[in-house]
């Protein structure tokens, strides 16, 4: 028996993230590079160990090698103590194959004896796909003063983007009377923001019931949530006001990249009092020439910058030659820019090499990508919107 825990966090990431495209086609969604020192699953584990709350299992399933291999330990979130930690949780095996997680709340499921070591009295599960800056405990707080069989994060979006979410339509003391998935005419903006508090017998109790039901999809938006309503069980809403961002798409992960570059940036990653902590290898210094040009933009160690950068966040080793020219994008770790390239509105992925004067992006459109370990030959255009490798 393990040390019991009031609180155990479960992090699913374990998404393909097909709307990333070639992005997330030899990684899971939440290892994607972001901000030039960061991964997406860096802000979960991050808001974990500033909120104390220091037992994290870790649900992977699609591509987990690259994230099984960046979790490690979970030294650099200080996720590797003796009494807790980090723990990678592949799909539960049954005799000689494992079964493949058949929705959010069976992958909860199928990871019930590893929360029933710690005996919690709460369970906190998180999604690994957003980035922002949250202290779980204080939702964990407002779940106890609340008697709550569930807490659900909400936050307010506007009224003209509210039909694109899960909404919880609450009374004037928070509590959730209603969900709502996706409706065409909404009744409130409280937007779900896919984190969790549960009571864990509560929890424990919705899911065994959820599993023995053929007809289920075993998620929580579409079945523990709307079941526990039914079952007249107390649900709050928690009320969110910070930065948030799903990046699950291209677009939005350009966007919050660029967010970064803002003055002050709507994120602080800067602040030392909360920090987002990541498993970063050791680089040189960054270098620009005398003819390099950076303006408006962040650079990652271990670049050396010949050409011209602007508007636009470069990861570690990223080598931008002689008269080429980087604007409003996103360059993950160790791609080559060659001489005279030209990348507006992109993004460029791990070890990509872009060919002499190759032409990526255009000024405006949709967000062109180029993927990983992908060689673009010298003087190939890729138009607005459009996504080149294997």
């Amino acid at each position: 028996m393990q040390q019991r825990k009031s609180c155990v966090a479960m992090l699913l990431a374990g998404g393909q993230g097909s709307r990333l495209g070639i992005l997330t086609r030899h990684v899971a969604k939440p290892a994607v590079p972001f901000g030039g020192k960061y991964r997406i699953i860096d802000f979960p584990l991050s808001n974990c160990a500033n909120a104390g709350i220091d037992t994290v299992g870790v649900l992977t399933q699609y591509k987990p090698l690259e994230l099984n291999s960046y979790i490690g330990s979970g030294a650099p979130w200080d996720l590797d103590i003796n009494t807790g930690g980090v723990f990678v949780l592949p799909p539960y095996s049954k005799g000689a194959e494992g079964e493949w997680y058949k929705g959010t709340a069976n992958a909860i499921y199928q990871n019930m004896a590893f929360i029933k070591q710690y005996n919690p009295d709460y369970v906190l599960i998180l999604s690994g796909d957003h980035i922002y800056k949250c202290d779980y405990a204080e939702m964990v707080a407002h779940h106890v003063r609340n008697q709550a069989a569930l807490t659900v994060a909400v936050r307010r979006v506007p009224w003209e983007d509210a039909s694109r979410f899960g909404l919880m339509n609450t009374d004037a003391d928070d509590n959730i009377i209603e969900f709502e998935e996706k409706p065409a005419k909404p009744k409130s903006n409280n937007a779900s923001m896919g984190v969790y508090v549960f009571s864990w017998d509560k929890l424990r109790f919705y899911l065994e019931q959820d599993e023995a039901d053929p007809t289920s999809q075993n998620d929580f938006g579409k079945n523990i949530i709307p079941t526990m309503l039914a079952a007249g069980e107390k649900l709050v809403a928690w009320n969110f006001e910070g930065y948030w961002k799903d990046v699950g798409t291209i677009e939005s992960l350009w966007d919050a990249n660029m967010d970064l570059l803002q003055i002050p940036p709507p994120i602080n990653l800067h602040d030392r009092k909360w920090r987002i902590y990541a498993r970063n290898v050791g680089e040189p210094p960054h270098y620009a020439s005398s003819k390099g040009v950076i303006r408006d933009s962040l650079v990652t160690e271990g670049c050396e910058i010949f050409g011209e950068v602007v508007h636009s966040v470069l990861s570690a080793d990223v080598h931008v030659c002689e008269g080429a020219r980087v604007i409003d994008s996103v360059i993950m770790p160790h791609a080559v820019i060659g001489k005279g390239a030209l990348i507006r509105r992109a993004i460029i992925a791990e070890n990509a090499v872009i060919g002499e004067n190759a032409v990526i992006g255009e000024e405006s459109g949709n967000i062109a990508v180029v993927g990983s370990n992908t060689h673009v030959e010298p003087g190939t255009q890729i138009k607005a919107g459009e996504q080149l490798g294997e």
